[in-house]
């Protein structure tokens, strides 16, 4: 764990500023392995079928489980556009150290490993380096997502604006809990 942490923080020092955006951490969870593991409870679940233009453009990060990649970190967002290619790239931005703080980004790649769902994909922001992206949640209108990984060690509630109505945050909480996550864990994101 200490070598992933190692490896992040160099990457960072030698672009001048810790990158501390969403994209980063699935690499993390890359580099740290499955050393959270699950605890035995049943596989992580992924929504039935994403469709991959309604879900394009640009997410509010709501709320997220801590990692060292988006220390201090507010203001989050993750912009997804189609490439010529196929893929999808994925820019990622927020504020460190407080709204007023300066603008960090990150930009990568992300593309689809589960055909038959889209709902599985993969992201890598520098190579050799990949993340799992799964789609746990989604609104009907795509509104809302979850994003997690299949360890548990990773979430993000995301959503096309900077607030969710609490019901609908209520909501989500009982199904991450559902399935396997612990939402106590969760930060909340200010915008």
């Amino acid at each position: 764990m200490r070598q992933s942490t190692r490896i992040a923080r160099g990457f960072s020092r030698r672009r001048g500023a810790r990158v501390a955006t969403l994209g980063l951490a699935f690499l993390s969870a890359l580099l740290l392995g499955t050393c959270g593991g699950n605890g035995g409870s049943a596989p992580v679940r992924t929504v039935d079928r994403v469709e991959l233009d309604r879900y394009l453009g640009t997410w509010y990060e709501i709320a997220r489980y801590p990692n060292s990649f988006q220390e201090g970190c507010q203001a989050t967002t993750a912009t997804y556009s189609l490439r010529d290619d196929g893929d999808i790239e994925v820019l990622n931005a927020c504020r460190e150290g407080g709204l007023d703080g300066p603008r960090q980004t990150a930009e990568g790649k992300a593309w689809i490993v589960d055909t038959r769902t889209n709902a599985k994909l993969k992201v890598r922001f520098f190579w050799p380096f990949s993340g799992d992206y799964w789609i746990i949640d989604l609104g009907a209108e795509y509104e809302y997502a979850v994003v997690g990984d299949p360890d548990r060690d990773y979430l993000w509630i995301l959503a096309r604006q900077p607030r969710l109505d609490e019901e609908v945050v209520a909501g989500i909480l009982e199904r991450v809990k559902a399935q396997g996550y612990d939402p106590g864990r969760l930060l909340w994101t200010e915008h």
